[in-house]
């Protein structure tokens, strides 16, 4: 009996604790749980709307004078006088004297041909004369009949007559060559180059230097024929006007970078040449800039500098408005022309697009044709690996939603709960709220 109880009184002391250990456990209350949270994508977004969008075409091109000059003289002769402004960016205006030749010869040559007009016009007069004694001495003698050409004298007098023409040619030639020994500019300029200075004997056709017009410049554009059919360009064809001066091309913005700081210029394109280049397959259009050395009164307050000779700029060409468009950063458009879409749910969907237009910065999409339509998320945040369906919480427009997502439902909403589903006091009964794990 008592090796009995000696057996049997542990076994029962062990018993009882792990039955009393198990009954803790097993009732023991359940921790509250919180409802799994996913994992989502913070992202940018835009919500489209149909807008006008104002095409700009970008290229650029070098500065160049319109009209650009070689200086001859039309006389031979040693240069004695030569204007401060015929030196190598030297400027000059219409009609000035930019140097000046001897003048010596020109001047004995004037003289002499003077003289001989005058003892040609002494000729004319004795022929005059004479034909006039001729003539009463025809009727003196008492003849009948109309003397002849050769009484007269009509031969003799027009001779005399044509050297008296022959003269004043001459003359009027050594005055014309007079003038010639100073040379004259034949528009407001600079000089380009200076081939020669004072004391130097020049020949009739020999260089003396280069100037070009400062009046405007041009600058010349290749366009693409992508960029053709955005553009409006000055030409005319058969049937309408001749001339494009008074077609009204699409303004230009042109900008450089000189030193710091960016000057900009505008002008207008006013020509189109007349084929496309074969090497680029491009084509050049002329915008012209006016005054570029702002010396005009009205211009006198421009900030703008100098649009030199040969300075390379970037140009902006106004092109066609394209209306009724949807317009999205270049970012937003993936490669092959997707789109990501932000359902009401929040969550993406891959859409195709066609865009009409892109440039550095912009793309813009057809609001009738391109799968898109006003009121649409966009999404702007670019997305590595984008799957139809995934999560997201989207930023649109700069506001950001307050409702805070979970594992497909938001909190506050399990079940048919009671209470305030808006902030997630209300305890499911039978809802759909996630299991316990």
């Amino acid at each position: 009996m008592k090796l009995a109880l000696r057996i049997l009184l542990p076994l029962l002391i062990v018993g009882g604790a792990w039955w009393t250990a198990k009954w803790f456990i097993d009732n023991q209350p359940e921790p509250p749980r919180r409802p799994a949270r996913v994992s989502v994508t913070k992202v940018e977004a835009t919500r489209v709307k149909p807008e006008d969008y104002q095409v700009i075409l970008e290229t650029r091109g070098a500065v160049r004078p319109r009209t650009t000059t070689t200086l001859f003289p039309e006389v031979s002769g040693r240069i004695v006088d030569i204007s401060p402004s015929f030196r190598e960016g030297g400027f000059f205006e219409k009609g000035d004297a930019l140097l000046k030749i001897d003048p010596i010869n020109y001047e004995t040559a004037v003289v002499i041909q003077e003289s001989a007009v005058a003892e040609a016009q002494r000729l004319v007069d004795e022929e005059k004369v004479r034909a006039q004694q001729a003539i009463d001495n025809w009727k003196r003698l008492g003849k009948e009949g109309e003397p002849s050409d050769l009484v007269k004298r009509v031969p003799q007098l027009a001779e005399a007559n044509a050297r008296l023409r022959a003269a004043q040619a001459e003359l009027e030639r050594a005055k014309v060559d007079l003038k010639r020994t100073e040379l004259k500019a034949p528009y407001a300029g600079r000089i380009l180059e200076q081939n020669v200075d004072i004391g130097q004997f020049v020949s009739s056709g020999s260089q003396l230097g280069r100037a070009y017009a400062i009046d405007y410049v041009e600058v010349r554009l290749p366009l693409t024929n992508r960029q053709l059919a955005f553009v409006d360009l000055p030409e005319q064809f058969r049937g309408e006007a001749e001339t494009t001066e008074d077609a009204e091309g699409p303004p230009v913005r042109f900008t450089a970078q000189i030193g710091r700081d960016t000057a900009t210029w505008t002008g207008r394109v006013v020509r189109v040449d007349g084929a496309i280049d074969q090497m680029s397959r491009q084509l050049f259009v002329v915008a012209q800039v006016e005054d570029p050395y702002s010396r005009k009164a009205d211009a006198a307050s421009s900030q703008a500098p100098p649009m030199k000779i040969g300075l390379f700029v970037d140009a902006e060409v106004a092109g066609k408005k394209l209306e009724n468009v949807f317009v999205l950063p270049r970012s937003a458009v993936r490669v092959g022309g997707e789109v990501i879409l932000i359902d009401e749910e929040n969550r993406i969907r891959r859409q195709k697009v066609e865009p009409l237009w892109s440039d550095r910065d912009k793309m813009v999409i057809d609001s009738e044709n391109s799968g898109l339509k006003a009121g649409d998320v966009v999404c702007l945040t670019p997305l590595a690996f984008p799957a139809n369906g995934a999560l997201v919480s989207p930023t649109i427009d700069g506001v950001t939603p307050t409702t805070e997502l979970t594992d497909g439902t938001e909190k506050g909403k399990g079940g048919k709960g009671k209470g305030d589903g808006k902030k997630g006091k209300g305890k499911g009964e039978k809802g759909d709220s996630p299991e316990k794990t």
